[in-house]
């Protein structure tokens, strides 16, 4: 198991259970991608001095894309159905039911801005990293000699075109889940003939006269 800074794995059978559930179900940029999302999440903790269980993070940042794989694509926002899936996962497994609420709340809201920070560690710091992966988080938070030793074990290949090509495929089917989050932006560039949705003409176009 790889070391970065004295982060590592935890080691126990439900991570290493939850490890080979997602290398056999993601590909190749999306596993690279919630594994980095682990790492970073973790160092940032590192400097925060944060009290986490590490178990629960590393769960919620492994399994936070769920919604995005193939199998487990449902009607909901790509994040609730990889919350649900990962919720099921866990349980099948005999994890804690207190411990999945946690897990699925991390997964749930991991693109919803203002709301992980004010939760448990765990669940901020699933945003955290992957906020950091993804560029909405400058990356200068981090040591760059811990980043460039997570990308040599996890390297990008090619994530920001694979990730909004993916993101698009998927919520392309049920744009109606996109309204104001950050999905509908990518909606918008990738998904010809999109038409952003508007809180405003939601209003004006109800049933009521006034």
């Amino acid at each position: 198991m790889p070391i970065f800074n004295d982060v590592s794995i935890p080691d126990s059978q439900m991570c290493k259970t939850a490890l080979e559930f997602v290398k056999a179900s993601h590909e190749p940029f999306l596993l690279n991608h919630v594994m980095r999302t682990y790492f970073f999440g973790s160092l940032a903790a590192q400097r925060a001095s944060a009290k986490l269980d590490q178990e629960m993070f590393f769960l919620g940042a492994v399994m936070h894309d769920l919604g995005l794989v193939e199998d487990y694509v449902r009607d909901n926002r790509f994040e609730i159905d990889g919350a649900n899936a990962a919720a099921d996962f866990l349980l099948g497994a005999g994890y804690p039911d207190d411990k999945i609420e946690i897990v699925w709340d991390a997964i749930a809201l991991h693109t919803t801005l203002g709301i992980p920070q004010s939760k448990r560690p765990e669940i901020g710091l699933v945003q955290l990293g992957a906020g950091i992966d993804v560029g909405v988080v400058p990356l200068e938070m981090l040591d760059s000699q811990f980043v460039d030793e997570v990308l040599v074990e996890y390297p990008r290949a090619d994530f920001k075109n694979k990730m909004l090509e993916r993101i698009a495929e998927v919520v392309g089917r049920k744009p109606h889940m996109t309204m104001h989050t950050f999905a509908e932006d990518i909606l918008e560039r990738h998904v010809e003939g999109h038409h952003r949705h508007n809180f405003c003409d939601a209003m004006h176009g109800s049933a009521f006269a006034e």
